[in-house]
């Protein structure tokens, strides 16, 4: 019996992710992921992407070519999904039906994709089989499934653990080391090293976004102290007060309600996907932060609540989407006279972000700030903590679980390459234990 990974998709690129572990003659999919950036080039040169089909949508790269293990297919015997970031399910709505199995996934995780499938009028015949971080699931006589508790910055994240009579896998498609997260899980040590020290792990697959930057990544209450300072130090008196951070980093936003509630202000949630995963962490009783908070989607409410935000700015904080400038957001559309709010001199906006290094999004937050300067607004940029793994990190994780083989993924290939020759560092060898894949490559154990 032989296991076999194809690197479906994410291997060559930040994003799309999609790996296919086939342990003998059964198949386990990992993440059914987007790729963000072709989507909106494709939405910003073409107009909307509805209409188009799965071939087309995987001509133009915005989801994985699963057709690379067409071959695969009637093996499939279950898809697992690490967590709930759209470029590891948001492809989930036009690949999963082919395969006749279920979709296993945390509960944030599953519903954070329910509630995209609701969006979208899609109705899948998998079910979805909601597992517990730390617990495992028989998939058959010769998989178990194990998900494993590991930060990130989202909700119930977990590393992907495929136990077979050969050896374990292990996915670590994303992760941080964090110990002091504001919100949700630490990693489970205790488990990495009971793995790491049965000398059963045969291959780990691991992220690479942070694999050049040296040093360790600094925990998320790095970032809450930083939010506190910008916040609760800064005269706001008078003006408006907005924070934008990605929707789904639910324990920034716990960070920024409690400080706009400090500030006697009226802390408001706006963003169509500010509304999805905050209404989701909400519903499963995971954040109780909510009391007195509004969450406001899109639509004729969003437009009212501007006009009253705009007419009592002090009053109220804004936590909203548009951290990357992206066309249609709330924040882009603000500044571009498409929302009734204007902003005035002295006003404050707090980027808890970091800029995606993708030439998108740099222009589309250059072009953003540049419209805010002009309007001579307050800005406090990269108040955050990145949620991903750096590179002593990856040091740390790879002496922790002693994996026999090494497979790099979610990064260029500049960032796989310095995991490469980190890895190195520690002794592998490349081609031998190390492996570079490009999509849609396979490699056999």
């Amino acid at each position: 019996m032989d296991i076999e990974i194809c690197a479906v998709s994410g291997y060559s690129e930040v994003g799309r992710n999609m790996s296919a572990i086939k342990v003998g003659d059964e198949v386990i999919i990992i993440d059914m992921g987007v790729s963000i950036q072709a989507l909106a080039t494709y939405e910003r040169e073409e107009g909307g992407v509805r209409a188009l089909s799965t071939d087309e949508l995987i001509d133009i790269g915005a989801i994985p070519d699963d057709r690379k293990i067409e071959d695969w297919k009637d093996k499939v015997k279950a898809i697992v999904l690490g967590h709930g970031h759209y470029d590891h399910i948001a492809a989930v709505q036009f690949l999963a039906g082919k395969y006749r199995c279920p979709i296993i996934g945390t509960p944030f995780t599953l519903g954070i994709l329910t509630s995209i499938l609701k969006d979208e009028k899609v109705k899948l015949p998998n079910q979805f089989k909601p597992l517990n971080a730390d617990t495992k699931i028989k998939i058959s006589n010769d998989i178990e499934l194990e998900l494993i508790s590991v930060s990130h910055s989202t909700l119930q994240c977990a590393l992907v653990a495929i136990h077979s009579p050969k050896g374990v896998i292990i996915y670590a498609n994303d992760f941080k080391l964090d110990n002091e997260p504001v919100l949700g899980f630490k990693p489970n040590y205790k488990r990495l090293e009971e793995l790491g020290s049965s000398n059963s792990i045969t291959a780990l697959v691991v992220e690479c976004i942070n694999g050049t930057v040296e040093g360790k990544t600094p925990s998320e209450n790095v970032a809450r102290e930083m939010l506190k300072e910008v916040l609760l130090e800064t005269n706001t008196k008078g003006k408006a007060l907005f924070v934008t951070t990605f929707a789904s980093n639910i324990a920034r936003i716990k960070s920024a309600v409690e400080f706009g509630k400090k500030l006697n202000r009226k802390v408001v949630l706006i963003g169509r996907s500010m509304q999805k995963y905050n209404e989701c962490a909400l519903s499963l009783g995971l954040a109780d932060f909510y009391n007195g908070v509004e969450i406001i989607g899109y639509g004729s409410e969003r437009k009212r609540k501007l006009k009253e935000i705009n007419k009592n700015r002090e009053k109220y904080m804004v936590i909203t989407t548009g951290s990357q400038g992206e066309p249609g957001s709330v924040l882009d559309k603000i500044v571009n006279k498409q929302l009734p709010f204007n902003f005035d001199e002295g006003d404050i906006v707090v980027f808890s972000c970091r800029t995606i290094p993708v030439s998108m999004n740099i222009a589309n937050r250059e072009q953003l700030e540049s419209i805010l300067k002009a309007n001579k607004v307050r800005m406090f940029k990269d108040v955050h903590s990145s949620g991903h793994a750096s590179r002593e990190d990856i040091r740390d994780f790879i002496q922790m679980l002693k994996p026999k083989h090494i497979l790099p993924s979610q990064g260029n290939l500049e960032m796989e390459t310095a995991v490469a020759k980190l890895a190195e560092e520690m002794g592998y060898t490349l081609k031998e234990n190390i492996h570079l894949l490009s999509d849609g490559q396979r490699i056999k154990f």
